[in-house]
Order: C-alpha cells, then sequence, then structure tokens
C-alpha cells in the first residue's frame, strides 16, 4: 500500500457526493485528475470500492469502510497539524460556516480580518441553497449558517450583520425611453426566478403574491449568478439582491426598476443552534463579530447606503 493523503481526500469526497463531478467542483480539481487519482488508489485493493452501474458511481460495503477510516486518517492529520499551532500559541481548529448562494458576496468580509489574524484556523464555507443550509444546520454538521430568511422549523440564536435589499432589475441596454407600467414590462419579458429551496425565490413569491401583478412569463435558474448573467443578456428581469449586482451597476450595465414595495429589506444574519456547545475556534469568531461587525460594515459597504 502506497496511498497518498491527497488520494484519501478525493476518495472521501467521491464518497460523500457520490460523483466524481461533484467532488472535482468541490474540490477544484479538474474531473480527469480525480479519475486518475481514484483509480490509482482503487488500484492498490483486491476489493472493489466503487462500481459504475450506467453512468452512475456506486460505493460498495468495503468502499464506504475504507472511507471511514480515510475520515479518521485525514482527521489525525488535521489534528497534528492543531495541536502543533497549539504549541506555539496560536488559536487553531476549523470554523465551518455554511452560506446560502448570494452571501458569498457578504461573508468573506467578515471573515478576512480574522482569518488574517488566526493562521491556525482552517475555514470549510460551503456555498449552497437555504434548504440544504438549514439542513446542514440541522444536523449539526457546521459552526455556523449565513441566511437572509430566519428558518422557521429550528430553534436558533443569530447575530445580525448587514441589512439586504432586493430590488426589480433589468438589462440597462433594454431600458424604455419612457416608464412602462410594470404589468407591461413583465408581459413583455419572463420573470426569472431562483430554484425552489432559495431564500431569493421565497422573498419574490411573497412579494408577487401581496402584490397586484400577473407574470404571465416564467424562467426558472439554479444560481444567482446564473440569473444575474440571463438578465445581463436580455432575457428578462428579476428581483435580485443589491449585495451581488454592485459593479454590474456601476456599469451601467444593469438598472434598478422603480417599483411600489421594493426594495425588499430582510438581514443577513449568522446563525447557529440553540445551547450549541462552541469550539475555542467558534467562540472567538462570535467575539470578534461582535467588537468588529459595524467596523466592518461601515468600510466594507458604505455603497450600499447610496441605494
Amino acid at each position: 500500500m502506497n496511498y497518498t493523503l491527497n488520494q484519501l481526500q478525493i476518495f472521501l469526497k467521491v464518497v460523500q457526493t457520490q460523483s466524481v463531478t461533484k467532488a472535482s467542483e468541490d474540490l477544484n480539481l479538474t474531473q480527469p485528475a480525480v479519475s486518475i487519482q481514484l483509480k490509482n488508489f482503487q488500484d492498490q485493493f483486491d476489493i472493489p470500492l466503487t462500481e459504475v452501474v450506467g453512468r452512475k458511481i456506486h460505493i460498495t460495503d468495503f468502499g464506504r469502510e475504507i472511507a471511514e477510516a480515510a475520515e479518521n486518517i485525514i482527521n489525525q492529520v488535521y489534528a497534528i497539524n492543531y495541536k502543533t499551532l497549539a504549541y506555539k500559541g496560536q488559536l487553531t481548529g476549523r470554523l465551518k460556516i455554511s452560506v446560502v448562494s448570494t452571501g458569498k458576496y457578504v461573508m468573506p468580509y467578515f471573515l478576512a480580518d480574522f482569518m488574517h489574524k488566526h493562521s491556525g484556523i482552517e475555514l470549510v464555507m460551503d456555498v449552497t441553497n437555504k434548504s440544504k443550509v438549514v439542513e446542514s444546520l440541522e444536523n449539526n454538521e457546521v459552526d455556523f449558517a449565513l441566511v437572509s430568511i430566519l428558518p422557521t422549523i429550528l430553534n436558533v440564536e443569530k447575530l445580525d450583520l448587514l441589512q439586504n435589499k432586493l430590488y426589480l432589475v433589468g438589462n440597462a441596454h433594454m431600458k424604455p425611453d419612457n416608464d412602462n407600467p410594470i404589468k407591461e414590462i413583465f408581459a413583455n419579458l419572463p420573470l426569472i426566478f431562483r430554484e425552489k429551496g432559495s431564500g431569493t425565490r421565497q422573498t419574490m413569491e411573497k412579494f408577487i403574491d401581496n402584490s397586484d401583478i400577473s407574470v404571465l412569463k416564467k424562467m426558472e435558474l439554479t444560481s444567482n449568478e446564473a440569473v444575474k448573467q440571463a438578465v445581463l443578456a436580455g432575457l428578462g428581469y428579476s428581483i435580485m439582491p443589491l449585495i451581488g449586482i454592485r459593479n454590474e451597476l456601476y456599469n451601467n450595465e444593469l438598472y434598478i426598476i422603480p417599483i411600489d414595495g421594493l426594495p425588499i429589506k430582510t438581514t443577513w444574519s449568522l446563525i447557529w443552534l440553540k445551547g450549541k456547545k462552541h469550539s475555542p475556534v467558534s467562540s472567538a469568531f462570535l467575539s470578534y463579530l461582535a467588537e468588529e461587525r459595524a467596523q466592518i460594515v461601515q468600510k466594507r459597504f458604505s455603497w450600499y447606503e447610496h441605494y
């Protein structure tokens, strides 16, 4: 046996995602690189670790046992690294955060200085839709989650970070000379929605239900970035978080369409399970945010107040 730590990490990620494609995305590697390392790892065993049926990969019972052992080995390696840094007097450990997709424009700014100050901390941040964020929090797989709509099914505590504003936006190059009635706007081009399970979609649907608006055409896309690109291409309009379209507004590629009831305002909140026993790392991060969040908002998001 001559397997490497890298092969263990790749195999474990394939087992967790049940997909070479998803594993390569999570690890920021190419699919061929993952496939080669997976094959090299499997070739060291006489018993199959995986089976391919059709085009889908399945993990054998033996493969799952190896994956469990691989996870224990990886955790021991992390423990060695943490103990080494702790011996030097540095704060060490993992900080796990699950972030709703639009939160990727928010969370890094609240992490940057903290991570620079504590180089011994390993950050694991998963960016996904709201339903998966809530699921990871419910399963106690993460320390914190960043959401703009608080989950109703969980008992959580929170720390508010930043206001979230959502506007109706369109392609600036297709802006009409005269302001069109809102019903005419929606009749001409589709309203572009996020996928079900998205907090932005939930907010959009609530606004439409509470307003006298009939949406004749709809389009559904599975990420905020995809929605933005579709609007930029002139495929339709969407109600989008201001936080993700700053550059496009500055460059006059998108424009905000004035409409009664907008912007919709919610709050970006860092949440955690009520009663959770925080690790030294997560406790330190909470203390940091409590002291520094106002300065971070002023430094990083002052442009936000102009809208």
